[in-house]
């Protein structure tokens, strides 16, 4: 076997299929997300398909705790961990002055804290073994400012400024570390906060399956940034020619929902 894969939020969308990915490459892995029966199903299905051995940790990652528990766990049981794959995320839809303030406590503590510390506490094992990898899902979010889901895009701006950080310090280590950035995605995102009624998913989407391949292929060519999509590639990086304030003003005309749509948003995960 080449190796063992820790996947956060691996109980469906971009980090299911990721799971699959490295399953049928050979890989063994650790499936972490709090949906327990899932995750048993899952791996059960991909160790019995793919010949691996699938582990299943069932955690709460919004509380960031949850990182050294499992970081304990995956020790104990004398697992060595070779690709770190940090998916799990989630955001909150609406007016900053109007948003639940926990809700986006919880989403900084999952997109930031717990993402930072796993990486903190599995990256010294990769190094003293000279080789592993740790892919950081991201967002085209991270390119810009985001109103109507400013502390989410803020999340997504840390995720990738620490992704190009780590990847220039572990030059020469053996280690690579990628940022994958999808832009709209079918994987329930848009659903539970009605943003298919928005400009952005109404401008089209990529499914789970797409984004998780494209961003697994650049992840084993040690790619420091992946952005799955030739649209969402020419949006990211034209942002950069363009005043901050037009961006922000052009995000937000795109973030808007329609009025009924509106009255109906809240809470969503995805990334």
């Amino acid at each position: 076997m080449k190796g063992t894969a820790l996947i956060t939020g691996a109980s469906g969308g971009i980090g299911k299929e990721l799971a699959e990915l490295f399953a049928q490459d050979g890989y063994h892995l650790v499936l972490v997300a709090r949906s327990g029966e899932i995750l048993q199903q899952l791996a059960a299905e991909l160790s019995a398909q793919y010949k691996i051995q699938a582990e299943v940790i069932v955690k709460d990652l919004e509380d960031p705790s949850t990182a050294f528990e499992i970081y304990e766990e995956v020790r104990e049981k004398g697992i060595h961990i070779d690709f770190l794959i940090n998916n799990a995320g989630f955001g909150v839809y609406g007016e900053f002055v109007n948003t639940a303030l926990q809700a986006e406590l919880n989403m900084i503590d999952l997109n930031i804290k717990t993402l930072t510390a796993l990486t903190k506490l599995f990256l010294p094992g990769m190094i003293r073994s000279r080789r592993g990898g740790i892919l950081n899902v991201a967002s085209t979010a991270a390119f810009q400012p985001g109103p109507l889901m400013a502390v989410y895009y803020a999340t997504k701006a840390y995720v990738l400024s620490f992704t190009e950080a780590l990847a220039n310090e572990l030059k020469g280590t053996g280690i690579t570390v990628t940022a994958l950035c999808p832009g709209p995605t079918n994987t329930g995102f848009s659903d539970r906060a009605n943003l298919e009624q928005s400009k952005l998913f109404q401008m089209g989407s990529m499914n789970a399956r797409e984004v998780a391949e494209i961003g697994y292929n650049g992840f084993m060519q040690g790619k420091t940034i992946v952005i799955p999509g030739m649209k969402n590639r020419l949006l990211s990086f034209s942002v950069r020619f363009l005043p901050r304030k037009t961006v922000t003003q052009i995000v937000r005309r795109i973030q808007a929902l329609k009025p009924a749509a509106a009255m109906q948003s809240k809470n969503f995960t995805g990334n």
